[in-house]
């Protein structure tokens, strides 16, 4: 088995805390059995995104459960209505991947709109032959309209780095208008039906809800020109995948990058992995969006929420 009981010493971070810790020694993601006979009698649960952290598991916790933790910016793998009837405390990371999230989208966006990884294939697959003066265009930003759904801290980062290629307008659907982080670009709050309408690059940074689950589906996609890009770096639940698809395959949108998908990863056999010729999609591991110095010994932010959350004491970041 792969479990393996740990000192309190083991993380430099939890030094000063007393008492016994657990973990999963593996980079697969814990059998739900192990889950739910390991957290039996536990104080405080640190997770990630992989392990659905319910009712069922809550029950198998018992009434000890004070806190948990998860190793992410998003937590809709928790059950927040869980967790408020036990009185048990959330805590996440809101602002550990903003910069490398952002970054990744920008690489996604460029990669996609200008073909990259198409070229690249091309190059390997001896398709790359005398010079043609319309072989491989793609789109640019300059003096394009960029929307963003969803203007959050990676959204407004988003932004910031794609505002130097020279993008005219920035547009943005949100719950509400965000003044705060729009001003700064600035940005033009509008109902995502006329950001979609307008937007040559329409990029996805929203939260994962019950609003906004399915989200970018056909009525959305038939509103897009047909030489948008559209960018998913949020979760793979806010797009309908077989709409996406269809607006591809018949040319309602250029091309599409995604980080994300459901499931993750996506089969082999997929229709979206087979999109060669009809609409240059792009897909990579949602592993890639996050740093080096992110990892390594486990998140300090992430690991000192458990013990932080133990007997009243404040949270860093609470939910």
């Amino acid at each position: 088995q792969k479990r393996v009981r740990m000192k309190s010493d083991t993380f430099p971070h939890l030094s000063s805390c007393s008492c016994n810790i657990e973990q999963w020694d593996s980079d697969e993601p814990v059998p739900r059995s192990e889950l739910l006979e390991k957290v039996a009698g536990i104080r405080g649960l640190y997770c990630l995104l992989t392990e659905k952290i319910d009712a069922e598991v809550l029950d198998a916790a018992g009434p000890s459960l004070q806190v948990v933790s998860t190793m992410s910016v998003g937590y809709d793998h928790v059950s927040l209505e869980e967790l408020k009837k036990r009185g048990i405390r959330l805590g996440y990371t809101p602002d550990v991947l903003t910069e490398a999230v952002a970054e990744l989208t920008v690489a996604l966006l460029l990669a996609t709109s200008r073909r990259l990884l198409e070229a690249v294939d091309e190059a390997k697959n001896g398709g790359w032959g005398t010079w043609k003066p319309l072989w491989m265009c793609g789109y640019g930003l300059t003096d394009s309209t960029v929307g963003i759904l969803g203007l959050g801290r990676i959204g407004a980062a988003v932004m910031a780095r794609l505002k130097p290629f020279g993008v005219k307008r920035f547009l943005y659907a949100d719950t509400g208008p965000r003044p705060d982080m729009a001003t700064k670009i600035p940005a033009e709050f509008v109902p995502l039906e006329e950001l979609a309408r307008h937007s040559d690059f329409v990029v996805v940074c929203c939260a994962l809800t019950p609003e906004t689950q399915g989200i970018c589906a056909s009525s959305l996609f038939s509103l897009m020109k047909d030489t948008a890009i559209f960018i998913n770096t949020s979760r793979g639940g806010v797009v309908n995948q077989e709409d996406l698809y269809q607006a591809l395959v018949n040319g309602q949108i250029a091309a599409a990058g995604l980080d994300v998908t459901e499931p993750e990863p996506l089969p082999i056999d997929h229709p979206l992995l087979k999109l060669k010729n009809c609409g240059e999609s792009v897909l990579k591991p949602a592993e890639n969006g996050t740093l080096q110095q992110h990892r390594g010994p486990p998140c300090p932010q992430s690991l000192l929420l458990p013990q932080a959350g133990q007997g009243g004491t404040p949270i860093p970041h609470p939910q």
